[in-house]
Order: C-alpha cells, then structure tokens, then sequence
C-alpha cells in the first residue's frame, strides 16, 4: 500500500507519538510512518557517544499516555531508546513504521488534493525511489539534519597526530583510555561527555569559547517518586510530569522577567560545586540566562572530575592545531591524543524535504508558522516542532492532538483541503527559534518565520499553548475548500 490518509516521516519520539495519537483520536484514517534510518528512536537512536543522556526530566520527556517506569528521572540515552521502542509496540505502532524509506521530494496536486512523495528506498549501496501518496503529510524528523553536524574547518587539522571525534558520529572502537581528550564545547553534549569520558581518559579539558548558565539537578525526583509509589500509575504519571513542567515554566519566567537576578543565583550554585580556587570566569556567561538553553547536569556530575583534578575547564579561541593538540589564542597548547568536536548541530527546515505546491517550489524561509506547526499557504501539512525552554514532547504531543482536531472537523464538515493563510501586512515576520545559540543563529535565514501575534508565533508556554491548542478554535485564519 503506497496511498494513505496520512503520512508521518520520522520515527523518532514524535513520530511514535504522532502514531498513537492517529490511532487513538483518527482510528479511521489510515497512515504510514516512512523512516530513513533502519530503526525506531531518532535522535535516541542516532547519538551514540559516551553518557548521552535527556537535558530534561523524563516525565515532560516521556508521553502523557505511556507513564516512565524508571528511578531515574534524568535518563540515560539507552533507557530513553528502549522506552520508545516499548511505546511503539505496546501501542501497537510497529506495523506501520516502513524503515530506509528518506523523504526526498513532496509535490502537492490541488486537482488530485493530494501529496505525491518520491522516497528514496533501501540500505547500503542498493537503494531505489518509491512514490507515496497521501492526503495529510505529518513531518515529524525534527529541525537538524541527521547527515550533517556543524564541523568548522580548523587550521591543521591534518596535521594532528591523534584522534579527531564529532559527537555526531562516535566510534564504537575508540579507545580513549588513559588518553588525554579535549572536548571542543560548552552546551549540553559538552557536559554530558566530559565527566562520562573522565571515568576512563587520563585528562578531560572542555575547551569552550565562551561559558554557558549550568544548573545541577538530582537524577532522581524525590518528590516524584514519592507520589508513584502511593498513586496508581497513570494519575502519578500525570501529577508528577504537570509538577515539572510547572516548575520548568516558573523557573524559565523567573529568568526572563528577572535576568540579573537569575545570573547571580546560576552562578553562585555553580560556585560552591568547583574547588574554592577554581576561576570563576570559566561560568561566567556574557549572556542573560534562556537567551541560549540552559544546560542540565544531574547530580552535578561534570563538577565530579572538575574536584578531582581529572577534568578542568579552559576558556580561550583555537588558533590551530598541532601534531600535539591545540594551540590557542593566548598562546598556551594543550596537549591532546583524542579531540571530540562538539561544535554543535546543523539545523535544517521541515526535513530537508524539497516542496512543490502545484508545481512552485516552495522555500521554507518565505513561509510564516500557524499555531508552531502549519506553513502559510500549504496545504494539508503539518511540522512538529518542540519547545526551546522545556522538554520537546510538551509541545510535540499537543501538536499531533491539534492535528487529529483538525482532521475530525474536516471530516466533520466535508473538507479535503486546508490552508493556513495571512492577510498582508497582518504580522511582523520574526525568527522562528528565539534562542542566540550559534546552531539557531546560523539557520535562522533558512527557517519558516513566525508573526507577531496570534495565531503566527510560536509560544514557549506550555500553560497556553495547552488551552489554545486543545479548546481553543480549530479553524482561525485557515481557508478551507
């Protein structure tokens, strides 16, 4: 069967999601999931490299429907992966997941009021293009690309005697026992690697070009786990992931609304958790905290080694590297036999999908963002996009909810086609992501925009978006046909 009601791409943590949602509030819709990798988990499945782990507690991680079983409420990359996959077949999601199926091409036909999408299909060097129809196209593959990371070209690289590792692509053969490692970075896979490195590595330095705002938080959620254990699951489930998001939400607005009072508290936590002559400057970011995302340790793992003398932070710029290591900026080298590159991510609008409506390209940058999840004049297609201030399932579920109200009321009323459309001049176009992250300022040109008001921004509220979204009006600004 290659035509169905929908299509979802991506069989990540919101493509799973998105399948239940389909099953459970559209049980008459027929739908597919494609993936271009060969197994279920997305990023959980991509990212391999020693002590990856969720920035954000699992219970606003994980889906509302399928509770988190686990102690640990900041999970292991592992754990998060099997938990997925138990998701998917609990729920009876398997079936529809159609594995190296990569989505090159999506053509929308307003006479056929349908989505023609050619996949290019197979592993290793056989592969062969497949065309898809469906009626509704569900891009649920994230924002960055899982082909390519961003890897700046250092002088002399070619030149180093060691080993050269991106986050990205770890080997699972790398040896970096009793070795001398430098982690290029300061944002949350830099923190997450070094202590998990420093357990085996002679020597972990983080070499960052400027501090990032840490905050250290338990593994466990005591409270939380307090409340499962005299609650049934489902409604433990349920107290505990809303006590967390409002917390999360509370601690964010604080931050906003009170940005030099929340630096100083930042800041003095981290303080007592480095030795007494430890420079303060290696935490000092020159930024308001949330104007990049903040990174989470659990149980303060990263200042572990900083203690022990077997991790330590330098702050400066590369000025090339040696045959040794790399020498910086101020002149000092640092000795290295492994160096991880963890320089960030490479974010890519709607997939990476090449779109054609009745036959005009369509470019992701021209188009403005309805409600966080449809594009100005398409039709019938929606984006998940998670939140930047909080887990990515928070916004990631009520979006696949919008969608099945959406389907249902078109049902309802005999529609086949809809399109969000705004009037000219009727917002101010502004960047999608409001983050000042060098991975968001570096594709914020390429990205769909949003407006300045309802229903054309995207929230980073949960609270509202949780109203709006599930009671609030299904067909604002859309033009139905």
């Amino acid at each position: 069967m290659t035509d169905f009601d929908v299509i979802i791409v991506g069989a990540g943590l919101s493509g799973i999601g998105a399948g239940y949602r389909l099953k459970t509030e559209c049980p008459t819709k027929t739908f597919a999931i494609l993936e271009a990798r060969g197994s279920i988990g997305g990023t959980w499945d991509l990212f391999r490299y020693p002590g990856i782990r969720s920035d954000s507690d699992m219970f606003t991680l994980g889906y509302p429907f399928h509770p988190w079983k686990e102690a640990k409420a900041i999970a292991d990359g592992p754990s998060i992966l099997s938990y997925i996959k138990e998701t998917s077949t609990k729920f009876g999601i398997d079936p529809h997941v159609r594995f190296h199926h990569k989505i090159l091409e999506a053509s929308w036909s307003s006479d056929a009021q349908r989505w023609t999408l050619v996949a290019e299909v197979g592993d290793g060097e056989t592969k062969e293009r497949k065309t898809y129809r469906c009626k509704f196209l569900y891009l649920c593959a994230g924002y960055y690309s899982y082909d390519k990371a961003h890897a700046p070209v250092f002088e002399g690289a070619d030149t180093f005697g060691g080993k050269i590792v991106h986050p990205q692509w770890w080997p699972e053969d790398l040896d970096y026992s009793n070795k001398r490692v430098v982690v290029i970075g300061s944002g949350a896979t830099a923190v997450t690697l070094v202590p998990a490195l420093a357990e085996k590595a002679a020597h972990v330095t983080m070499l960052q070009r400027s501090p990032s705002y840490i905050a250290s938080l338990p593994a466990e959620d005591a409270i939380g786990n307090a409340i499962r254990k005299v609650l049934p699951e489902q409604a433990a489930h349920s107290i505990v992931r809303t006590k967390n998001m409002l917390m999360n939400l509370g601690f964010y607005q604080f931050c906003r609304r009170h940005p030099k009072l929340a630096s100083r508290l930042l800041r003095k936590e981290v303080a007592k958790l480095l030795p007494k002559d430890f420079p303060a400057e290696h935490f000092t970011p020159r930024y308001d905290p949330w104007d990049q995302r903040l990174c989470l340790v659990p149980d303060a793992d990263l200042f572990h080694p900083i203690r022990a003398g077997k991790a330590d932070v330098v702050t400066d710029t590369i000025e090339r590297f040696t045959p040794k290591g790399i020498l910086l900026k101020s002149g000092k080298e640092l000795a290295a036999d492994v160096i991880v590159t963890a320089t960030g991510l490479r974010i890519q609008a709607v997939g990476g999908v090449k779109f054609e409506v009745d036959g005009r390209a369509i470019e992701p940058k021209d188009v403005l963002v309805y409600k966080g999840l449809m594009l100005s004049g398409i039709p019938n297609l929606a984006w998940c996009v998670g939140y930047t201030n909080a887990s990515w399932t928070l916004r990631a579920d009520l979006t696949s909810r919008y969608v099945c109200r959406l389907l249902n009321l078109m049902d309802k009323k005999g529609h086949r086609v809809a399109v969000p459309r705004a009037s000219a001049g009727d917002v101010e176009r502004r960047p999608l992501l409001d983050l000042t992250s060098g991975y968001v300022a570096r594709a914020a040109s390429d990205l769909p925009k949003q407006g300045s008001k309802a229903p054309w921004y995207l929230r980073q509220n949960y609270v509202l978006d949780f109203v709006t979204m599930t009671f609030g009006p299904v067909d604002d600004s859309i033009s139905f046909s």
